[in-house]
């Protein structure tokens, strides 16, 4: 009975193939968006014996942990993802220069990520789109707008804590 188990990933680190007893074996380094999770021994039959395999692992995306992402939006998509969304949408309103919407942006990342599937996140930058941030009046930055149903909610000015923007989330859904 043979047994076989991948305990970390074999990469060749020379531009010609070596020889084959020859492989480095490398750790890859530890990020949170991906798991290695072993797989349970696979019994593999053959005509004359049955064996037991086991496999090393599998790579498991934990999408709702890190592949949620702040889009961007510009004044030519803004029609089509916000105005006519179908859930409600939170548009924060920023400039590369600002202090305090540097501070906020964590905050919004990670009320995308929980709020996944039930809220959309985008951000505008006022100096890319002016004509959308004179639309709605935007003087301050950075200024997180609520849109449902294509119409203009809430608006909060300033980088307030995360509770605020939690509780004005919560009324909208």
């Amino acid at each position: 009975m043979a047994t076989v188990q991948l305990q970390s990933f074999s990469l060749i680190r020379s531009p010609e193939p070596p020889p084959p007893s020859r492989r480095t074996t490398v750790r890859l380094p530890h990020y949170t968006g991906l798991k290695l999770r072993p797989f349970a021994a696979t019994r593999l039959r053959s005509q004359s014996a049955s064996r037991l395999v086991r496999r090393g692992g599998s790579v498991v995306c934990e999408a709702r942990d890190t592949a949620v992402e702040v889009v961007s939006i510009i004044d030519a998509n803004w029609q089509s993802l916000v105005l006519e969304s179908d859930v409600p949408v939170l548009v924060e309103f920023w400039a590369p220069w600002c202090g305090p919407c540097r501070m906020i942006h964590p905050i919004i990342d990670e009320l995308a990520k929980e709020y996944a599937g039930k809220l959309k996140c985008y951000k505008v930058n006022t100096e890319e789109s002016p004509t959308t941030a004179a639309r709605y009046g935007i003087r301050s930055i950075p200024t997180v707008v609520f849109f449902k149903n294509g119409e203009k909610k809430e608006a909060i000015i300033g980088a307030v804590p995360k509770a605020t923007l939690t509780s004005s989330i919560e009324k909208f859904l």
